[in-house]
């Protein structure tokens, strides 16, 4: 039985603002947290990526937190990557304005002027990677003694890229009376230790990765390296926008080179991309002109785009965390997804112990692109659902987007069919989202450092 906003006590000026951009439905997450969020108290909620986070604590956030003044924010999110703080930032404005709220964020890999104004200038809501905002907190430019709402969102890989002393060294300067919620995949280990120490008798809500608004078919084929290009021209011909994870940074951008020789436009994106680049190719994979974006685990720990159709392992992952946040890119809120892996002879027990433990058949089967065939309705939207600095453009000279070369091979046999059309209203997902294309691409056609900046 669906569950709407209004049914679960979210402020109607609130609401309304949901309600114009078709969303009247809550997911899961959000039918679970929303009732108690909303009165005041502490939560950590453990739910897989694409589940709908970004409202379930964006609700909550815009409709109690106060007006700032000057470098004194009163509500801080912490997320691990610059990608996932603009995102985060792009859906909270959408609510903000219902309340006359302001929401900044900081990250690096942009000059300190606009954000040190913005937080001159009384931002209330600041969304902050750990690195950029202790230093702005350094300079004297952000106070967080009168912040009284905080979100740790994706915590579980803030505590993996090594960001939790940084996190923990912000939190001690919050206020003590502050309202704490806590999203993660997973709450063991690390992630435990922070729900003890700054959340006060918080309520668990847990959502499996196996609930009906993440919905995605797992695949793995038998493919050594040599035969990996040619599966992976195949697979995006059949479904995409399609994501294609690489170990390292250049191993990432040889295969957007090798996929753009056979007719695959394709993007390339990891740490040693500057912030620029890395929203140019993003932007491009998001409105459709590429079909392929090439990254390593940088893309998994903080890109949220959705309708992508395929996820790709091209160097499966033996990390079974790794995996679930690389696969999470695919089948988000309601929307199906496929994922391949690729499987080398010596890579079979290593994901046979990845299968074992994430509760998948433990098999790898002969490649089989005419199994993916299966039919989906993934959303199509505007520009206007990216971040304004990652809005779409022309390709100029020099951007990282490879186009099939003339001359040098074709263009994969996608499969025929229209565009697909707006997805499912039910709760919106976090960032911005894929237009959805199917068939041959349009004729004109690593890892981030371990600080959190």
């Amino acid at each position: 039985m669906s569950v709407t906003f209004a049914d679960l006590g979210v402020p109607a000026d609130i609401a309304d603002r949901l309600a114009r951009r078709g969303i009247t439905e809550a997911f899961p997450i959000q039918a679970a947290t929303l009732g108690d969020s909303l009165a005041g108290r502490d939560l950590c909620g453990r739910a897989p990526t694409g589940s709908g986070k970004t409202l379930a604590f964006g609700i909550p956030l815009i409709a109690r937190v106060g007006k700032a003044r000057s470098r004194r924010p009163r509500g801080l999110v912490l997320v691990p990557t610059r990608e996932l703080a603009a995102q985060v930032r792009k859906e909270l404005l959408m609510l903000s304005s219902a309340r006359g709220r302001t929401v900044t964020a900081i990250y690096g890999g942009m000059g300190f002027g606009p954000q040190i104004e913005a937080l001159r200038s009384g931002a209330d809501v600041v969304v902050a990677c750990p690195g950029r905002l202790a230093d702005l907190v350094a300079k004297g430019e952000a106070r967080l003694d009168e912040v009284d709402f905080v979100v740790i969102d994706e915590a579980d890989r803030m505590a993996d890229m090594g960001f939790l002393p940084e996190v923990r060294r912000l939190l001690d300067q919050v206020s003590p009376d502050r309202q704490t919620l806590l999203f993660s995949a997973t709450l063991d280990g690390a992630v435990d230790v922070l729900v003890r120490r700054y959340q006060r008798d918080p309520i668990r809500h847990e959502l499996a990765p196996g609930s009906d608004d993440v919905r995605s078919r797992h695949l793995f084929w038998h493919a050594e390296r040599p035969e990996r290009v040619a599966l992976t021209v195949q697979v995006v011909g059949a479904e995409w926008p399609a994501l294609v994870f690489c170990r390292t940074k250049r191993g990432a951008d040889r295969l957007a080179d090798q996929l753009a020789r056979q007719g695959v436009s394709s993007a390339a994106m990891h740490g040693n991309r500057s912030q620029a680049q890395r929203e140019r190719a993003l932007a491009a994979f998001a409105s459709g002109r590429v079909q392929a974006l090439v990254a390593t685990d940088i893309a998994a720990r903080g890109i949220h785009v959705d309708g992508v159709a395929c996820v790709v392992h091209f160097d499966p992952p033996a990390d079974e965390k790794d995996y679930v946040h690389r696969s999470g890119r695919t089948g988000r809120a309601g929307a199906s997804g496929t994922v391949v892996s690729l499987v080398g002879r010596d890579q079979v027990g290593d994901v046979s112990t990845l299968q074992a433990r994430l509760g998948l058949p433990r098999r790898v089967d002969v490649a089989d692109v005419g199994d993916m065939a299966h039919d989906r309705h993934l959303a199509s939207v505007s520009a206007d659902a990216l971040p304004a600095s990652m809005a779409p453009r022309r390709p100029s000279r020099g951007e990282d987007v490879r186009r099939p070369r003339p001359g040098r091979g074709r263009p994969p046999a996608g499969r025929s069919g229209r565009p697909g059309s707006r997805g499912p209203t039910r709760g919106a997902t976090t960032g911005a989202k894929a237009t959805a294309r199917r068939g041959a691409p349009p004729a004109r056609s690593g890892n981030g450092a371990r600080r959190a900046s």
